[in-house]
């Protein structure tokens, strides 16, 4: 028993400690929706209305933003704790802010800036 207590410490001592998994590594991903997504412009009323968006600028935001939609993310809440999504659309405030629509694996829906969340992509992250 000692020898494995001294060899975890050395280890840990060298780095070779072993991390814990991150929020992706533990996450059962599910497929990308095909649908109930806004891809290319900005979000109508008539979108969100529809559930194909999280939320519509009215006319008043500066446009869509060319981003894989939709795609595999990590939100980070305000505690820092990462949370599995996945996004579905992103568009630019008239300040030149991104915020992104996000909907969680059981359909609840969230809207973030971009810097609050970790782009995957399109393929499953494990």
């Amino acid at each position: 028993m000692k020898r494995v207590t001294f060899i975890s410490r050395l280890a840990a001592a060298l780095g070779f400690a072993a991390a814990p998994p991150t929020a992706a590594e533990r996450v059962n991903w599910p497929e990308l929706p095909k649908s109930r997504f806004i891809v290319g412009r900005p979000a109508t009323l008539e979108d969100a209305k529809a559930g194909n968006a999280i939320f519509s600028t009215n006319g008043t935001g500066a446009g869509a933003v060319m981003l894989a939609i939709p795609q595999y993310v990590l939100w980070s809440d305000e505690q820092g704790a990462k949370h599995p999504m996945i996004l579905v659309q992103a568009e630019k405030t008239p300040d030149g802010q991104t915020i992104v629509g996000l909907r969680d694996f059981s359909g609840q829906e969230s809207v973030a800036t971009l810097p609050e969340v970790e782009l995957l992509g399109t393929k499953k992250p494990n």
